[in-house]
């Protein structure tokens, strides 16, 4: 995993690892369905900037990169992935001490991107739930998912109907009002497959 960066740091990005930064952006903007002007605006920076920024021309500042971080919900140790020697691996595979986080956005809640980045058709999240831990509102989403526990005890409602889900069951949810609960004593963990892949 990177370091930490102070404030006043700059992020040490070169050759393959800016074209994955650049490639990160891109996708999350898509992913969010902003155009180029949309996204400049919200950051207050010119479409210039941003457009040179997801070509790979451009380095963002470490506070540019915080700024993108809090607009995407990711933390900033999202962009600042160790340089890839082989950068074709880089876009199929993803070593075990690889995996990128994503900010799950509550608290005892892990999730891992799986997926080389956040592009194609679906993406693939290991996501772990502590115990004790639920989420509180309803979620529905324009999307389809389906999910394998890999190990824990976890709950889940779909469309009104709860599910006792246990190690080796999988599940799917298309388009429908979710929620999920871990009330056991052991964390859950989760495979996780969203389409497309929104964040």
């Amino acid at each position: 995993m990177s370091t930490p960066l102070s404030d006043s740091a700059e992020p040490d990005l070169k050759g393959n690892a800016l074209r994955l930064l650049a490639g990160d952006i891109r996708r999350l903007r898509k992913a969010r369905g902003l155009t180029l002007a949309g996204l400049s605006a919200q950051l207050g920076r010119s479409v210039g900037w941003l457009s040179q920024v997801e070509r790979g021309i451009s380095l963002p500042s470490l506070a540019d990169l915080k700024a993108l971080a809090n607009h995407f919900r990711v933390p900033v140790s999202f962009f600042l992935s160790p340089d890839e020697k082989d950068e074709g691996e880089a876009q199929v595979v993803v070593r075990a001490h690889r995996r990128r986080r994503l900010a799950a956005g509550q608290m005892g809640v892990m999730e891992e991107l799986l997926s080389p980045d956040l592009g194609g058709r679906f993406k693939i999240i290991r996501c772990e739930f502590a115990s004790g831990t639920a989420q509180a509102q309803p979620r529905k989403r324009t999307t389809e998912e389906a999910g394998y526990v890999v190990s824990g005890s976890f709950e889940l409602e779909i469309a009104g109907r709860w599910y006792q889900l246990e190690e080796g069951d999988s599940f799917r949810v298309r388009e429908e009002t979710y929620c999920w609960r871990n009330r056991a004593d052991a964390p859950a963990v989760i495979i996780w497959v969203v389409s497309p892949p929104v964040y």
